[in-house]
């Protein structure tokens, strides 16, 4: 049986990844909340690491804004403690799948980018997750994995599908920005990939390094609005398109984040499907339950 821990498995990636793997009579999975281990105390991290043969770090410092206010705090939860995971898994030859964003890159391109593209985050916390992208690659060069993500929606924590779904009982009309170019992601989507992986890891088929893991195709946040009101049978004009200047943050935003994703077919998996029917799928899955649910 395999040894499995999940740390971050409060979060909304978290606790589908848990759900995914606990159906799994072959695993032996320990889901760690950050109440139960505390990602940033290199002793506590070891011990939980304990004789895991993987794990699958969703841990993290999520608050964009927030990190430009305090990047010491984003990095340590981001960057140092993901270094406390490499070494852990180092010292007894764990496999670590570490969870990355997109905000690596610059976010200025106009092709979908490549695995292998020159990272170059344009805020703190970009550059916190980039700190952890880099510990796994100089610690665990041949048993570490980076898997960066995007736009992520799903049952358990804010995020954008909830928030446009909260705002149309709220107001007549919803502006929504329509310059930024990404690809939605359902998170259980994501925690399925993420348990494949996994497994393609162990048994050898999957090479160290980064990997893209985001639907397909790619839309802006105004179509993706659009899109979940068409699918809830709310009217989609109520959606108005604006330009991220009518909205400034203490984070810049990148304005592109589609990924490529070809190291997939190496490790003998798929990529994930395409963001539009993956949404439709989220909204018609019977569970995990999700906020756009209507009771």
């Amino acid at each position: 049986m395999t040894r499995l821990l999940v740390t971050g498995a409060g979060g909304m990636l978290g606790r589908d990844l848990v759900t995914v793997l606990h159906a799994r009579p072959d695993l032996k999975v320990t889901a760690a909340t950050r109440a139960d281990l505390d990602v940033t105390d290199p002793a506590a991290v070891r011990a939980a690491v304990g004789d895991d043969e993987i794990v699958i770090n969703t841990a993290a410092w999520t608050n964009v804004d927030g990190a430009e206010a305090d990047e010491a705090a984003a990095t340590a939860v981001n960057g140092t403690a993901v270094a406390n995971l490499a070494s852990a898994c180092a010292a007894t030859g764990a496999r670590l799948i570490q969870v990355s964003t997109d905000y690596v890159l610059a976010g200025d391109a106009r092709t979908p980018y490549p695995e292998d593209a020159p990272t170059a985050p344009v805020n703190a916390y970009g550059r916190s997750k980039l700190v952890g992208e880099q510990a796994v690659a100089r610690l665990l060069p041949h048993t570490g994995y980076v898997v960066r993500t995007a736009w992520l929606y799903g049952a358990h924590g804010p995020n954008f599908v909830a928030t446009m779904l909260q705002l149309a009982e709220q107001r007549e009309h919803i502006d929504v920005v329509d310059d930024q170019h990404g690809q939605p992601t359902w998170s259980y989507r994501l925690a399925e990939q993420l348990a494949a992986l996994a497994d393609s890891a162990l048994d050898g088929r999957a090479a160290p390094g980064v990997y893209h893991s985001t639907c397909t195709g790619q839309t802006t946040w105004y179509g993706l609005a659009r899109a979940v009101f068409t699918l809830t049978g709310l009217d989609p004009e109520r959606i108005r398109p604006t330009t991220s200047d009518r909205y400034p943050r203490p984070a810049p935003r990148p304005a592109y984040s589609v990924l490529a994703h070809s190291r997939w077919a190496a490790a003998g998996l798929p990529s994930l499907p395409d963001w539009h029917a993956t949404l439709v799928d989220a909204f018609d899955s019977p569970a995990p339950p999700a906020p756009w649910k209507v009771a």
